[in-house]
């Protein structure tokens, strides 16, 4: 190639080597310089030129790299707007394929994730030289040629594999019969050489060239596996190969014990090539649990053999230890293998046969022995935890608390026990029981081993405490044996105290007394003294936030251990200093609020104060910052009020976790709105900062459907607070969002708007309903073209009939509206909704509404509206029902409107949220029925003073033709109420 770069190209590498700088004042304009010329033709070529040019600066190839691959992701496509040409496609295809003699690693490894990313697009319809190319390159003799070829052939089978489309999934079934033999006989050549070179005690550096390739090519004959047969146990070639897996796991293993001394690089290596080879079985398993009925007898022997023979067990290391738990674990859970599935076995004979193996497999003798060496061995501290806790007891306690059992060795040997425990309890009950039995005395602290033996003994017991319900008298145990234990202050005894606070924890919810939890509190208050270790103290957290969060937990009961418990959380939380620590501590803290209630008041100052101090500690951390927010949450509820110390600290926090343009919304709006209704429900009044804060309401609303149901309680929390204010502010342009978004809300969101259109008319009925025009029309259209879901029309007609007792005015425009937009009359669609209106009035299921329905209709029949006065004798019956539904007859025999506010009657008579403390918020929201007509106009009389006017309005003559078109039976039952 032409190391003379032409003048634009020229150009090229200079920005590109002042992008690689680590000065910011040349790395950004370069950046933005690069992002310019993305959408130029000529642009990517020049990029895979420079890529190619194997003697220039690392740092300059590799941004030429990224900038491919992002250019790759971005124009690629045909329809992609900005496309990269034909022409340029195929100079950068053809470059891609016709070298492979990439000297560097990380630069080889990028261009082979080009190749791949442009297959899964072009492959096999526009780019169909790719796979010939790479397996012709994959024979090359020159070791470096082959090894990128194997490397890139991995990368595009990765890319293809992914893609989910039948047809594409043919295509590459199609490809995987036509090369998984090559790549077999490749792999078995690679890993043959490789072994053989180790044993006859060979060049390392040829020993790691062919690893590398044996680890590529197992790669790529795991794709082809999984996804490349739609039932791999039919094909022959593929059977073999899963089948040889045992064997090549076994003999690598053994060359594992022949590396030592040879370097770290080939021993890491190594290692992964035989976890990858259990990830096979995993993967397989995992995607195809029928085909795998073939390997389970081989896979339950070579994991036990490894797993729990002395004889095996010296071959193991953490990772390929990880992966046999989990093949055990996969096996035992699969539901495909489920004895419940016996029961079809006419239809699933697969399901019987994998039944039947897995039981003969787990006689009784294998399966105490696994259950005893998983607790003696297994479960055992070993002096690397026991050092890890020394040195740094939180990291320690997060470890314990935090990982997965797919990638971590504890909760990996924890969840097969867990697994085989439920699945065997018969079987492994008494074996637990005998262990715990045999562990049950006083172990004299200085024996270490016996206090780790009894460690794990409680550990397996705490695992399987609800399949132990029946086999351990844990209130005995707890009484007479565990109190005693904690008592112990020996600094091994720490392993003990530690294990029995969460041994507690786990039983609480289980099988603990009631009458034994203040003994319960006392101990963890006892293990969460400031001169106990760290790890217990911690752990002695977790067990309270168990025993607090249970269904059976008696704030009252606790009241006497709060102040203790909650101080010495808070000097924890002081304490600790990882983030996962805080957090776990914070949690605590805030579920105690949250169960305790407004009885936390006299203690939580403190927790005020620091509460700022720990937000600036969270800047970096998302998660700490949403579980400092969620405390906020709990404690502001709790003590009823926004104390004047918070308010400060309040407002910025929902400022930043409601504004779209900040990032941090992303982890906090959900917890932020909460915060900011417990803010506005527990304020007596308004302030210029939380009118101000309503600012990021509109664009919150156009943010997330998500949070719909939050943003509209919000709004009605500052609409409550400050009426005319927040209406005058903001509410025309939320009604105008909200009529934006309403065809995408679920009915349940729906509701929750409705429910603020109808607080906006209620809180100022003329201004009100001004503030809410700009949605009404699509709330008549809801009721003209009959809303189908019941609650939902209900709410239409309730706001309909707020409207016009509010105002004729704005009624009379949006009908108006209604009528030009369907090209008719007014008559005409006053007509058709009054239809539906009497029709569905019925389903209203709140008497509330009914009556507003009722009112509205009262009001109505003196507006002179001749679809009205035509459907007078129905509108009759409507009223009448309501007037029934309403009326309320005492012991005197006098009548009554029920939902009127009367002498002796607050407004908690119709407003009753059943709260030991009402909220300013519960308090406004009953203030809103001393102004309602439902509950301040008698409803009889009102009917009775129209009925009236309509008399002087109609005339004698044509009132009585009116009155004619009634039954006689509705009549009659219309003069109890008025007379006519």
């Amino acid at each position: 190639m032409d190391l003379d770069l032409p003048p634009t190209q020229e150009i090229l590498l200079h920005t590109l080597k002042r992008a690689s700088s680590q000065d910011a004042e040349i790395l950004k304009p370069a950046e933005a310089q690069l992002r310019e010329w993305e959408i130029q033709p000529g642009f990517y070529t020049a990029l895979f030129n420079i890529i190619s040019i194997h003697h220039l600066d690392v740092n300059v190839r590799f941004i030429a790299v990224v900038y491919l691959k992002n250019g790759i992701d971005r124009y690629w496509r045909w329809n992609a707007e900005n496309a990269i040409s034909a022409n340029e496609k195929n100079y950068i295809k053809q470059g891609l394929i016709s070298s492979f003699d990439e000297p560097l690693n990380q630069i080889a490894t990028q261009r082979a994730v080009l190749v791949s990313k442009i297959a899964r697009i072009d492959c096999p319809r526009e780019w169909s030289e790719l796979l010939p190319s790479l397996l012709q390159a994959v024979l090359n003799t020159q070791s470096l040629v082959q090894h990128r070829a194997i490397l890139t052939l991995y990368y595009v089978v990765k890319a293809i594999s992914s893609k989910r489309l039948s047809g594409d999934r043919r295509i590459f079934q199609d490809f995987t019969v036509n090369v998984f033999n090559f790549i077999l006989d490749l792999w078995n050549t690679f890993s043959d050489l490789f072994t053989s070179n180790i044993f006859q005690n060979g060049e390392v550096e040829v020993g790691i060239s062919n690893l590398e390739k044996a680890l590529l090519t197992l790669k790529i004959l795991r794709k082809l596996a999984v996804f490349g047969f739609y039932k791999p146990h039919e094909n022959q070639h593929c059977m073999n190969f899963l089948k040889m897996i045992f064997e090549k796991a076994k003999v690598t293993l053994e060359c594992r014990k022949q590396l030592r001394g040879k370097g770290l690089y080939i021993l890491e290596l190594c290692e992964k090539y035989i976890s990858h080879l259990t990830k096979v079985l995993i993967s397989l398993l995992d995607i195809h649990p029928i085909s795998f009925i073939h390997l389970i007898q081989q896979s339950l022997e070579f994991t036990m053999y490894y797993l729990f023979t002395n004889e095996g067990s010296q071959f193991l290391y953490e990772r390929f230890t990880i992966h046999c738990f989990n093949i055990i674990k996969g096996i035992v859970l699969c539901d495909e293998y489920k004895p419940s599935r016996v029961s079809q076995s006419n239809k699933m004979p697969d399901a019987l046969r994998a039944s039947d193996i897995k039981l003969s497999f787990f006689q009784p003798a294998i399966l105490t022995e696994i259950c005893k060496r998983l607790v003696t061995h297994y479960f055992v501290l070993t002096q690397d935890e026991l050092d890890t806790w020394d040195a740094d007891p939180e990291s320690f306690a997060n470890d314990e608390i935090g990982d997965s059992w797919k990638y971590s060795l504890r909760p990996s040997m924890e969840t097969v026990f867990v697994t085989i425990f439920h699945e065997f309890r018969g079987v492994l009950a008494p074996v637990l029981v005998d262990l715990i039995r045999e562990s049950s005395g006083l172990v004299p602290p200085e024996d270490m081993q016996g206090i780790l033996k009894k460690d794990a003994v409680y550990n397996a017991v705490s695992l399987a405490a609800f399949d132990l319900y029946e086999e351990v008298d844990f209130n005995q145990w707890f009484a007479n044996t565990l109190l005693e234990e904690l008592k112990i202050k020996h600094n091994n005894y720490r392993i003990l105290r530690r294990r029995v606070s969460a041994l507690i924890g786990r039983w609480t919810g289980i099988k603990l007394s009631s009458d034994l939890r203040p003994a319960l509190y006392q101990c963890v208050i006892h293990l969460l003294q400031t001169d106990e270790d760290m790890a217990v103290r911690l752990a002695a957290s977790s067990t309270l936030k168990l025993a607090i969060d249970d269904f059976e937990f008696n704030a009252e009961q606790f009241k006497d251990f709060l102040e203790p418990a909650f101080s010495l959380l808070f000097q924890l939380l002081k304490e600790v200093t990882e983030c996962e620590t805080k957090m776990h501590v914070l949690c605590v803290m805030s579920m105690m609020v949250q169960r305790v209630g407004y009885t936390i008041r006299p203690h939580s100052s403190a927790l005020v104060k620091y509460l700022p101090l720990l937000w600036k500690e969270s800047e970096e951390h998302n998660m700490l910052g949403c579980a400092i927010v969620c405390t906020l949450v709990h404690l502001v509820k709790a003590l009823g009020e926004v104390v004047p110390e918070l308010m400060p600290f309040l407002v910025p926090i929902i400022h930043l976790g409601t504004d779209t343009k900040q990032m941090p919304i992303v982890y906090l709006l959900e917890d932020s709105l909460e915060l900011w209704l417990a803010v506005l429900e527990n304020s007596p009044s308004m302030t210029n900062e939380m009118i101000q804060l309503y600012d990021n309401m509109p664009n919150l609303l156009d943010y997330s459907t998500e949070t719909v149901n939050l943003c509209m309680s919000v709004s009605i929390a500052h609409v409550l607070l400050a009426p005319e204010l927040v209406l005058k502010s903001h509410g025309l342009r939320i009604m105008t969002i909200c009529d934006t978004i309403a065809s995408d809300l679920k009915n349940e969101e729906i509701m929750m708007l409705l429910r603020l259109v109808d607080i906006y008319i209620r809180v100022c009925p003329g201004l009100g309903t001004e503030t809410v025009y700009p949605i009404l029309p699509r709330l008549f259209q809801g009721i003209y073209k009959q809303e189908k879901y019941p609650m939902v029309m209900s709410m239409y007609l309730t706001i309909f009939s707020r409207v016009l007792l509010s105002s004729h005015t704005i009624f009379s425009q949006v009908l108006n509206n209604l009528a030009s937009l369907y090209n008719e009359t007014v008559e005409t669609t006053m007509g058709k909704i009054m239809d539906v209106w009497l029709f569905r009035m019925p389903i209203a299921s709140q008497t509330e509404q009914r009556k507003i329905m009722g009112l509205a209709l009262s009001y109505i029949l003196t507006t002179q509206s001749r679809p009205v006065l035509e459907r007078f004798g129905k509108i009759m019956i409507q009223i009448l029902e309501t007037l029934n539904d309403i009326t309320k007859t005492d012991e005197t025999g006098v009548s009554s409107d029920s939902l009127v506010l009367s002498e002796g009657r607050s407004p908690s008579y119709f407003h009753d949220e059943g709260d030991s403390y009402e909220t300013d918020h519960v308090q406004r929201k009953k203030q809103l029925i001393l102004i309602d007509p439902v509950h301040t106009i008698v409803l009889k009389d009102y009917f009775q003073s129209q009925i009236l006017v309509l008399k002087n309005q109609l005339g004698p003559s044509q009132y009585e033709q009116l009155i004619g078109l009634m039954d006689s039976d509705t009549m009659s039952q219309l003069k109890e109420y008025v007379s006519f």
